[in-house]
């Protein structure tokens, strides 16, 4: 494949010039060669060296494009059709944008620009091709050189405005793209078709509503080699969290084929996120891979005049990813290098939006094309805006979630986009998919539901760009959602968008981040669910004081490790094909809790880092365990199992040993291959210091060895033996979290899941903080950290005051009382001191 263009031998100057080589050109040439083609000239003339590849190729200048419209005078024919444009009237909008295409397309292109054009792509061409027909239609001379150099190589041919990727303003698919052109009479023709589609209706209702001049902006195409990913994949990533704006992390997602399907969200792809601190470490924080249905993949296309082809996925392909984890971390090396080298060009942060694609023929990843992400860039850092359903109704769809906002109204079902003139404002669009053709409706919606796509389709950055709560890939919104009935579309609740039937009534919270106080006590958050752990940790704190496993297993995982791990052995036929399907890309079926597990600890970690983030291993009662799948087979009945084989005494029992040791493998991976040593293990229910050396000692087994590569391994306090005996604990732990709600059931001697004595339960008891107060002063004594994590500080705000009145050292509260708590804290010490 051509990497790199013969030099520019014109002596033009380059505001003067007809093309331009992508070598030639760099970010500041946006007014000459539009957004995309100068980010394409930026990158392969500043990050070649740092290993960033990018086809080459070239551009039509905005001199070119206005030389066109000069030469025809067509400036005063198209200010005379848009006289009376109205992009609020779907007619109107319609039939100027098909006028003004046809005034260019019926135009020729001046002799001059054909011939720059031509020989530009001759240039670019690899391999000889016939298109002596073509030849006959310019001078003699130049037509001996035409049959002479003549070749086909095939090209990609793609519009770039000179308005578009803007930091505020995407123009995101505004103008045309083609795919698998060949030949200089085809590439010309693309070429035209492309300077034609800067009056597509939506083009012209973008630029109305964004404030820009038709006729200010002016159209630039690249012609660049086309990188064979129809033979292998392709993909968009970027460098921020699209939902939640969280910084760190680089979300890439893959599919077969050529990207269009990806772009235009005709597939759900697979999906991975990857921490960029540590990356550029050198570690390999892959936090999570989801693996999309790639049903389809866009080829390459052999006659009947088209270009490109949509055929099916088969079934093997579509259980695969799309491409393995040396060449996620390689894309996401790429995205931060990107987005480093054009937040210094800028002076500011610039998350970028990129795509790729991998070339079959040689196995290559390549850049194909980068430009500024537009949306959570724009936002306010100062002000978090939370959205919360306020009650709750049957749930009639559920996909991809996009932002964190909730939207209502009547659902529209539109299957065509000749129907969009149906679309009323306020109504909820659903539909199979959306493109730039949408536009017009999309921000008139409240909300958008979508059959097919995935969180960088274009339904989902239009979604974002506007501020409209979307879901996507819901597999079948359009069957099962009725025009005219009422729904509630909620992206508030994870990754998970959900759509309810009726209109739930909801509340929005809004609090200003400027000026927070300080506080001596340390303020830590529990965070239980990882796919919120990015938009939580835009809640200011030191970390977080608990992450328990049990969520993760419970809800990612669903299977018994030991079901796992004896899978062959199982005897429920039907438990068996359950696990089966959830682990269909594990032959390992264990390895599928492990990385389950590791994906999970390691996203909350990132989220945080380098802020201490405590996670709890499990502490699953053993009718919970049951409750697994495939648990049934490994779990005894207990009469009590509260008080029963639960935390530390499964570690180290030779029946569940290997199930921690899954657990083990998975703390490890993510301290030592993903880099997040902001891990600290904490272990629960641990009745005995004795205990507590069992189960170091286990994990010793699998490489956690407390104090190598600064691993400090807590205790949880939650029995009253941790309280008395915490001198001896401290040899064994580095440091305590109190448990006040085992704390207070087991020193005030009630089950805190019975009815008949929940009237007892009162951690503000002063047997209870007693206990509390003897512990913060042993731990201090012997020089160990104490903070608390169970549910006490946030609920009662003057247990809260006790604490910090004893000295302790943290406090982890539930994201809501987060900030309330800070307030109060923060005004407590200011009165004490």
């Amino acid at each position: 494949m051509v990497t790199s263009a013969p030099q520019s031998t014109s002596g033009t100057s380059k505001t003067e010039s007809l093309v331009l080589w992508f070598e030639d050109v760099g970010i500041a040439d946006v007014p000459l060669v539009g957004g995309k083609n100068a980010s394409l000239g930026e990158m392969i003339q500043q990050l070649s060296a740092k290993g960033v590849t990018v086809p080459t190729g070239f551009a039509t200048t905005a001199y070119a494009y206005r030389y066109f419209v000069k030469q025809a005078g067509l400036e005063s024919k198209l200010r005379k059709l848009f006289s009376d444009l109205d992009v609020e009237n779907l007619k109107n909008l319609r039939d100027r944008g098909k006028q003004a295409r046809a005034l260019v397309l019926n135009t020729p292109f001046p002799k001059e620009l054909e011939v720059a054009i031509a020989t530009a792509y001759f240039k670019l061409c690899e391999r000889y091709g016939a298109d002596t027909e073509f030849c006959e239609r310019f001078d003699p001379e130049y037509r001996q050189a035409c049959k002479e150099y003549s070749y086909d190589t095939d090209v990609a041919v793609r519009s770039s405005a000179t308005a578009e990727d803007l930091p505020d303003a995407s123009f995101a698919g505004q103008q045309e793209t083609y795919l698998n052109v060949h030949g200089a009479k085809s590439v010309l023709e693309a070429c035209h078709r492309c300077f034609a589609s800067i009056f597509t209706d939506r083009a012209i209702s973008y630029r109305t509503i964004k404030g820009f001049d038709h006729f200010e902006v002016a159209l630039s195409v690249g012609v660049q080699k086309m990188v064979r990913s129809d033979l292998a994949s392709s993909g968009v990533m970027f460098s921020i969290d699209t939902e939640t704006g969280f910084k760190d992390a680089a979300l890439i997602t893959a599919a077969y084929g050529l990207g269009e399907n990806v772009v235009q969200g005709a597939v759900n792809p697979d999906e991975y996120f990857v921490f960029k601190p540590t990356l550029k470490q050198g570690f390999r924080p892959i936090l999570e891979k989801r693996l999309g249905s790639k049903e389809i993949k866009m080829v390459y296309d052999v006659g009947g005049g088209k270009l490109t082809k949509n055929v099916p996925v088969a079934e093997p392909e579509r259980l695969k990813f799309a491409i393995t984890d040396d060449e996620v971390l390689t894309l996401a090396k790429w995205a931060a290098i990107i987005e480093d080298h054009y937040s210094e060009v800028r002076g500011q942060y610039t998350p970028m939006d990129i795509e790729w694609a991998k070339d079959g023929q040689t196995g290559e990843m390549f850049i194909v094309q980068a430009r500024p992400e537009t949306v959570q860039s724009q936002k306010s850092g100062n002000v978090l805006k939370h959205y919360r359903l306020q009650g709750s109704s049957e749930i009639r769809v559920t996909g991809r979630a996009v932002g964190e906002a909730i939207g209502q109204g009547l659902a529209r079902v539109i299957r065509d986009v000749q129907q969009i003139d149906e679309f009323e404002p306020g109504d909820v669009l659903i539909t199979n998919k959306t493109d730039p053709d949408w536009e017009p409706i999309m921000k008139k919606a409240s909300a958008i539901v979508t059959n097919q796509g995935g969180r960088t389709c274009h339904a989902a950055i239009i979604a974002r760009e506007m501020g409209i709560p979307a879901i996507v890939g819901c597999g079948n919104a359009t069957g099962v959602l009725k025009t005219g009935e009422e729904v509630t579309v909620s992206c508030s609740e994870g990754e998970e968008g959900k759509v309810y039937a009726g209109l739930v009534p909801f509340e929005i919270e809004e609090t200003v981040l400027d000026n927070l106080p300080s506080t001596q006590t340390k303020i830590l958050m529990n965070v239980g669910n990882p796919e919120e752990a990015f938009g939580l940790s835009a809640i200011p704190c030191d970390g977080v004081g608990l992450a328990r496993f049990e969520f993760i297993i419970a809800n990612h995982i669903k299977a018994h490790p030991l079901a796992l791990l004896h899978f062959d052995e199982l005897e429920d036929a039907a438990v068996k094909r359950e696990i089966a399907a959830l682990t269909a890309e594990y032959e390992d079926k264990s390895q599928f809790f492990v990385d389950k597990l590791a994906y999970g600890i390691g996203t909350i970690a990132a989220a945080f880092y380098p802020k201490p983030v405590v996670v709890r291993m499990s502490d699953f009662k053993s009718n919970e365990y049951a409750n697994l799948l495939g648990g049934r087979q490994f779990e005894p009945y207990e009469e009590n199992p509260m008080i029963g084989w639960r935390g530390a005494s499964r570690y180290y029992d030779p029946n569940y040993a290997p199930a921690y040791g899954l657990e083990c493998k998975a703390l490890k991976r993510v301290r030592d291959d993903m880099g997040l040593t902001n891990v600290i293990p904490m272990i629960p229910f641990c009745r005995t210091p004795e205990e507590g050396r069992k189960v170091l000692a286990e994990m010793e087994k699998y490489g956690l060895k407390r104090g190598e590569n600064g691993l400090e391994v807590y205790v949880m306090c939650e029995i009253p033996s941790n309280v008395i005996l915490a001198d001896e604990y401290s040899k064994v732990f580095d440091g305590f979290s109190i448990g006040s709600n085992d704390l207070t059931q087991l020193t005030l001697g009630l089950d805190r899941d019975s009815g008949l004595v929940a009237h007892i339960f009162d951690e503000r008891n002063e047997g209870v903080k007693t206990m509390v107060r003897m512990v913060i002063e042993r731990a201090k004594a012997n020089n160990r950290k104490i903070g608390i994590c169970g549910q006490a500080p946030s609920d009662y705000p003057e247990f809260a005051r006790f604490l910090v009145e004893q000295g302790i050292d943290s406090i982890s509260l539930n994201p809501d009382s987060v900030l309330k708590t800070i307030l109060d804290i923060a005004e407590f010490e200011s009165g004490r001191s």
